[in-house]
């Protein structure tokens, strides 16, 4: 890093992954506790996790495209290491590759069958992303910190939004889940990070949808 780069914050990228992590180790008990046949609540889960899977597409997408292609470039000592991030975004690759093939069969016949192998799988991939996240927290992001301007750090941020989903109150679930462990000083941090109007709405309505979403989701508003 120059003298004159300022010096990047990637404290957003622990509370995406916070979420991620989250989201993919309840997920199996979730689609486990869903009766053969019970298409209503399949379709219910099914829906919710892929978006969650959508979210993780996008997320790797940018840093492919974004972010390794720029650390091999300036921290060409680290190659190895980028490598094996790239090959741990392929492993999960493959796994969501199958979730999107099991997801939309059991949300539309809640098959036992397609529920436990999906389970499987989804359990499959929340250990090699635990795996993945945990080493770029700890060996990629002081790189980023340390190699990418804050322009280039939220360039990748944006295109990792792209995954977010638009229609209904979909984003407003989506931020709640993003911000639900999220401590009072990265609570004010990711919100304020949101253009005005749409602070404004979630504060009125859309944290509201967020835990009525929850409580049917788990059970609970928690």
């Amino acid at each position: 890093m120059t003298a004159s780069m300022e010096r990047t914050d990637t404290s957003d990228m622990i509370i995406v992954h916070r979420l991620f992590r989250r989201e993919f180790r309840r997920a199996p008990r979730l689609i486990l506790g869903v009766a053969e046949g019970d298409t209503e609540r399949a379709e219910f889960i099914g829906s919710y996790l892929a978006d969650i899977a959508a979210g993780l597409h996008h997320h790797h997408h940018a840093e492919d495209e974004l972010l390794w292609p720029k650390l091999l470039e300036r921290v060409s000592l680290q190659a190895e290491l980028i490598h094996r991030m790239e090959g741990q975004h392929e492993r999960l690759a493959v796994l969501l590759g199958r979730i999107d093939e099991l997801l939309p069969v059991w949300r539309t016949r809640a098959e036992a069958s397609v529920r436990d192998e999906l389970a499987d799988v989804i359990a499959q991939a929340s250990g090699a992303l635990d795996e993945h996240l945990g080493e770029e927290e700890s060996e990629i992001l002081p790189l980023v910190a340390e190699h990418l301007s804050p322009d280039e750090w939220e360039a990748i941020g944006k295109r990792a939004q792209e995954g977010i989903p638009k229609e209904g109150t979909k984003p407003f679930v989506a931020l709640g889940a993003l911000l639900d462990e999220a401590s009072p000083t990265e609570r004010r941090f990711m919100l304020a990070k949101l253009p005005l109007p749409l602070r404004v709405i979630y504060g009125l309505i859309g944290e509201r949808i967020y835990r009525r979403a929850m409580t049917r989701l788990v059970g609970t508003a928690n």
